[in-house]
């Protein structure tokens, strides 16, 4: 005999995991677009070179030279001038602050050592070219 009435719902034990993979894919997309933004800052044509892997951990300030031979600490554009001022105030805020300076292949090499100059004044003593590998 055929039963009439409410029939039982049983529960369904599956979870729906497309929303987590939505927002795991947005997630991954949104990182491999802003990474290399963040990475590189101003676009500089580094020469190749082979050295050691820079420690991230260290409080660090970064100096960079374009093709013009612009100077930009972080991403803002200074004068020589200007950067001795700024660093001069990163380095009191930060005693153990290390340089590193990113020279375009195609920049002066005079403009380097002037900003090595510079930091090795104010007292900076860690230094790194960043170069690119081979």
């Amino acid at each position: 005999m055929p039963r009439r009435g409410r029939q039982r719902i049983r529960p369904v034990a599956e979870m729906n995991l497309t929303p987590m993979m939505d927002l795991t894919f947005l997630l991954l997309i949104t990182f491999i677009i802003t990474f290399p933004l963040v990475e590189s800052g101003i676009p500089v044509k580094l020469p190749e070179g082979k050295a050691k892997p820079y420690d991230a951990s260290m409080k660090s300030a970064v100096v960079s030279v374009d093709a013009a031979g612009r100077i930009f600490l972080e991403n803002d554009p200074v004068t020589i001038e200007e950067l001795s001022v700024r660093l001069g105030m990163l380095k009191s805020g930060e005693p153990d602050l290390k340089l590193i300076i990113r020279g375009d292949v195609e920049s002066s090499y005079g403009s380097v050592v002037e900003i090595a100059k510079t930091a090795h004044q104010l007292g900076i003593n860690g230094m790194s070219l960043s170069t690119r590998d081979r």
